[in-house]
């Protein structure tokens, strides 16, 4: 049974990734890393593993080769993972890796861990990179039109504040959230050149924090090539994601308080403009530390072992 090691456990993230390792029918958890919380039992401080006897570890680049086991999982902010993976390859070369930051994701030699999108190429690999959460339900609300995307479509998204990590700042302060809707980087997000680069056509991200916790929603507008119905774009959706049991496609326009808490994502709305057919809409609702985040770490260490990609995930 594969040992995995996750560092950076103690964040949002780390907190639904633990449980999901720990009841994992597959995995064993081996070594849990947070310097904050380093000696403190794990089942403690995170809900969801009664009968763990694991306690979170100082693990850092310079010790990680006392930690050694057959898969890792970066759950650190941007801009820390790289000392990591170099520790972990020249300790152990054969370990799998996959890392929730965005420091991996423009690196071809890493594969880029959409399951959905590209399974053939997770499924064996040792390096692995997470995509990140508007990434994922961008790229949900437009791949099945891709090849009639007549320009740069918009994506304008609202996140809950986990979203913002826990280090304390204006976008994860629940007196600043409160009954305010805040946007930041409206241009340039690294979101906005992640699907860019892995959709293979050029999106506008304008993304905002709300006051609730956990969720995101992403409305998509788009000009296309040729005219298009309602119907044909439902139908369009089922055929692209009909056979991943992770996304559920509907006519409705879904909201976040219907995926809150799930591990896939729903993608709905489905909107023609009655004086323009070539203008439509879509809706993308997922949870970002589930299916934006952790969920999606399980499927790609699934796959690097060779299991089923949801395997150990309810549905």
């Amino acid at each position: 049974m594969p040992e995995v090691t996750v560092i950076g456990a103690r964040g949002h993230t780390g907190s639904e990734l633990l449980p999901l390792l720990w009841r994992h029918p597959q995995f064993e958890l081996a070594a849990v890393g947070s310097r904050s919380a380093a000696g403190k039992k794990v089942s403690d401080e995170v809900a969801g593993l009664d009968g763990c006897d694991l306690a979170f570890s100082d693990i850092s680049a310079d010790n990680v080769a006392d930690h050694l086991a057959d898969a890792f999982v970066l759950a650190m902010p941007n801009g820390e993972a790289a000392g990591f993976a170099n520790a972990i390859l020249a300790a152990k070369p054969d370990a799998v890796i996959v890392d929730l930051s965005a420091d991996f994701r423009f690196d071809d030699t890493w594969a880029y861990g959409f399951a959905e999108r590209n399974e053939a190429s997770i499924r064996g690999a040792r390096l692995i990179s997470n995509p990140g959460c508007y990434a994922t339900g961008v790229q949900l609300a437009l791949a099945p039109l891709k090849d009639l995307l007549a320009q740069a479509p918009v994506a304008f998204g609202v996140s809950g504040y986990s979203g913002a990590g826990v280090t304390p700042s204006r976008r994860n302060n629940s007196d600043e959230l409160r009954d305010n809707l805040m946007p930041y980087s409206l241009a340039g997000h690294v979101h906005e050149k992640e699907v860019t680069r892995h959709l293979g056509h050029p999106v506008r991200f304008m993304p905002h924090v709300a006051q609730f916790f956990r969720g995101i929603s992403l409305t998509v507008s788009a000009e296309l090539n040729k005219p298009i119905t309602a119907e044909e774009l439902l139908a369009a959706y089922q055929q692209t994601w009909g056979q991943h049991p992770l996304i559920t496609v509907q006519a409705e326009t879904p909201e976040v308080a219907q995926i809150q808490g799930r591990h896939g994502a729903i993608v709905g709305g489905f909107t023609v403009s009655a004086s323009s057919p070539t203008s439509i809409a879509v809706v993308c609702v997922l949870d970002n530390l589930l299916k934006g985040a952790a969920t999606q770490a399980v499927q790609n260490l699934n796959l690097a072992f060779g299991f089923d990609s949801i395997e150990g995930i309810p549905v």
